[in-house]
């Protein structure tokens, strides 16, 4: 399982949130995205957008992640997971975050068969008109099952994007869920400032339900 962290990048919450997806029974990943910026120093959420020097870092990292290093990196996670000992099976589980829920279906539209479920909870960037990178154009390349849960208060997934994505999804013969969850853009992550306990309960029986019917 690959666990996409948000936009912050991993550190020790998101660790944890693998820990949990162990507990599930699986071999859980927590990907260090920005290692391409070397040593990194950790974003702090309750100031990476409201410091403008940090906001400049944040979104430096995001930005320098394309659509094609995220497939790339990936292939090597799910690669690794695939030849563990432990692994079984010919494909892998995803879950993201906020910037990862939208790494977690660029990568189900990259890799295909390699990706049996895809989760993204608050992702943002998923499905957006007019942009050539939106995920939601591969859309006819994902064999994996999707569930998308956004958040009702959130303007980087809107009710006219969730529309753009469940038709994509539709016409790609996608077997997929699109759902708004009432919380606020960063619900399920433990350090967020807009953390909600119960969507978070609800977004781990979600991917308990996900994993169980597509992974075993």
């Amino acid at each position: 399982m690959v666990v996409f962290p948000d936009g912050y990048g991993a550190r020790e919450t998101i660790r944890q949130m693998g820990d949990r997806v162990a507990d599930m029974g699986y071999v859980a990943l927590v990907p260090d995205i920005y290692y391409r910026a070397g040593d990194w120093a950790p974003f702090d959420p309750d100031t990476a957008f409201t410091d403008p020097a940090e906001l400049d870092r944040l979104y430096g990292c995001m930005g320098a992640l394309t659509n094609d290093r995220i497939i790339a990196d990936a292939n090597a996670y799910t690669d690794f997971l695939l030849n563990r000992p432990e692994v079984t099976g010919a494909a892998v589980g995803t879950t993201g975050y906020c910037f990862g829920g939208r790494m977690s279906m660029v990568t189900a539209g990259g890799l295909n068969g390699k990706i049996a479920a895809a989760a993204s909870f608050h992702g943002g960037g998923i499905a957006v008109a007019g942009d050539p990178s939106s995920p939601h154009l591969a859309a006819n390349k994902i064999t994996a099952t999707v569930y998308v849960a956004g958040a009702q208060e959130d303007r980087h997934f809107t009710p006219e994007q969730a529309e753009l994505l469940e038709n994509a999804l539709t016409e790609a013969g996608v077997d997929h869920t699109v759902e708004f969850y009432p919380a606020r853009h960063g619900f399920a992550v433990t350090d967020s400032p807009v953390y909600d306990a119960d969507a978070e309960a609800r977004h781990w029986a979600a991917l308990r339900t996900l994993y169980a019917a597509h992974l075993g």
